[in-house]
């Protein structure tokens, strides 16, 4: 399976598990120069920012161990821009992360949700 493949299926996996958890998928895949949110949703009143990472192995770390600082400040700078794109002024808006793990099993995989990552 490609990383490209494997990227798909846990974004997948994760629209489905943030839908179930009451977040409503507004797109995916928001890019700009030097950045991409994976999903962009709405949990309640807030615009949230979710990054997706997804294992097959833990050869290169857990999902969660791939959130570094330096991570973190691209991802904010994308939602920054978005949020200025469509005039979402000063109402609330958060970045999470959802962690998709099929190294236990790949017909069952472990979901990690970690709201507002930046606090």
């Amino acid at each position: 399976m490609s990383n490209k493949d494997v990227g798909n299926s846990g974004e997948e996996t994760a629209c489905r598990y943030l839908q179930k958890q009451g977040y409503k998928i507004l797109g995916r895949n928001y890019r700009i120069r030097g950045g991409e949110i994976d999903i962009v949703a709405k949990d309640k009143e807030a615009l949230v920012f979710v990054e997706v990472k997804t294992r097959w192995s833990h050869e290169y770390g857990s999902p969660a161990e791939s959130m570094t600082p330096w991570k973190i400040k691209f991802l904010l700078k994308t939602a920054k821009f978005y949020v200025q794109k469509i005039g979402w002024g000063n109402r609330e808006y958060r970045l999470d992360f959802v962690g998709v793990d099929f190294a236990g099993s790949g017909d069952n995989p472990k979901i990690e949700l970690i709201k507002n990552i930046t606090s």
